[in-house]
């Protein structure tokens, strides 16, 4: 069976590609992955990315320096990332053409520029799930923008905003996840077809690797039209997008879904039996994890000298292990109110780089091509393995159900 070309833009440490080369039918094959890390002389994502993965052909430099002829050439049916959530608003200069400002959010501009080159079958990306509510001063807009290009260069579009211990993984992480596909190909075609709710209850590729209950929360349910218009979507688009859509042809239905919840994966199952002694915690370096994880109203002095009380709500004074694990941040590791801090045997301790890899579902060592402080960076920024390859399950099904007896060139 032919595979499915891939294309792994802003790859980390190769999420993305683990997740793929785990399906069921095994026809991904990442033929082109970019990875960069600006400011950094050493590039330790692309490092480990490169050590783990033999084929294709890896990149390590701007994303903005890779030319149009070189996109073109990786001949992609699926593009993949996840990128930076920044300030999506949009000018049009004076020449007309059209910026997206801050200094990563950029980046969105060259997926799109990818999506030119290429004209993939499909897209799938990654994000933060404050995407769906960004700026706090016109909700919607970031995320609108992203929908008002891709209907523009002939995509529809389906997200799911998914936690992934809901779906039986070790770690609360929820993060919005974008499947865009051509529109003229026979999957959009027939998804067309369908009414929204079905759509995304029933027969959508995140309702078929994710099933959620079919009664919206709430009652939250909205429908709106998107303007192909990008400039006008930035200066005055505003809606609230729920954790669940679709948007196709510009039409946008979404509703805030509820998960057909699987167990959970409890810290307990990942936790390493013999460890280092260097993670354990205790003296003053426990004392300041307990006042940091501790409830707070203290007065405090701004530098005008302005004084205000400081207050903070109360956690847990260790995390359980019945459960699964927090949200893991790039800051894991050090001492701080986010970092997992775990009691064993009357002792405490800090989770492990392994552990921190378990977490997001990649193998034992995945990062140990680096610092140790760098593998608790990067695992903060990783995506949760597993969710990739119950997604990349279903677009391989999707593939095979809706062949395509048309040339690429008949796409453009």
């Amino acid at each position: 069976m032919e595979k499915l070309k891939v294309v792994e833009l802003f790859a980390g440490v190769g999420g993305f590609r683990l997740g793929l080369e785990n399906t069921e039918l095994n026809r991904f094959e990442v033929t082109w992955a970019n990875q960069w890390e600006p400011g950094k002389k050493v590039q330790h994502a692309f490092d480990c990315y490169a050590s783990r993965f033999e084929t294709g052909k890896h990149v390590n430099e701007d994303i903005a320096e890779v030319t149009d002829r070189e996109m073109s050439e990786t001949n992609a049916d699926l593009i993949v990332g996840g990128f930076p959530c920044q300030d999506y608003s949009v000018a049009r200069s004076l020449n007309g053409e059209l910026g997206i400002s801050g200094k990563k959010g950029v980046l969105f501009w060259e997926i799109t520029r990818f999506i030119q080159n290429t004209i993939p079958k499909y897209v799938l990306l990654e994000n933060v799930d404050r995407l769906l509510k960004s700026p706090s001063k016109q909700r919607g807009r970031d995320f609108a923008v992203m929908l008002s290009t891709l209907h523009e260069l002939g995509y529809d579009v389906e997200w799911r905003v998914i936690n992934a211990a809901e779906y039986g993984n070790a770690q609360r992480r929820r993060r919005i996840f974008i499947f865009a596909y051509r529109r003229n190909m026979t999957y959009g075609k027939e998804m067309a077809k369908l009414n929204g709710e079905d759509f995304l209850y029933n027969k959508g590729m995140f309702a078929r690797a994710f099933p959620v209950k079919e009664e919206p929360y709430k009652n939250r349910v909205a429908e709106t039209e998107i303007s192909g218009d990008i400039v006008d979507v930035s200066d005055n688009f505003s809606f609230e997008f729920h954790n669940t859509g679709i948007m196709r042809n510009g039409e946008i239905t979404t509703i805030h879904t509820i998960p057909v919840e699987e167990p959970a994966t409890p810290l307990r199952e990942i936790i390493e039996e013999n460890y280092d002694g260097k993670y354990v915690v205790d003296g003053e370096k426990l004392e300041k994890f307990k006042y940091l994880r501790g409830q707070k109203k203290e007065e405090r002095t701004a530098k005008n000298g302005h004084k205000y009380f400081y207050t903070e709500g109360g956690m847990s004074e260790s995390d359980s292990l019945d459960l699964p694990g927090r949200t893991m941040l790039t800051s894991e590791g050090s001492i701080n109110r986010s970092t997992h801090l775990i009691k064993m045997d009357g002792k405490y301790r800090t989770l492990t780089p392994i552990e921190a890899e378990r977490l997001n579902g990649f193998p034992d060592g995945w990062t140990d091509t680096m610092p140790e402080r760098t593998r608790y960076f990067c695992m903060g920024n990783a995506l949760v393995v597993p969710l990739i390859t119950r997604m990349g399950n279903e677009i391989e099904k999707i593939d095979i159900e809706y062949p395509e007896n048309i040339t690429q060139l008949e796409l453009l």
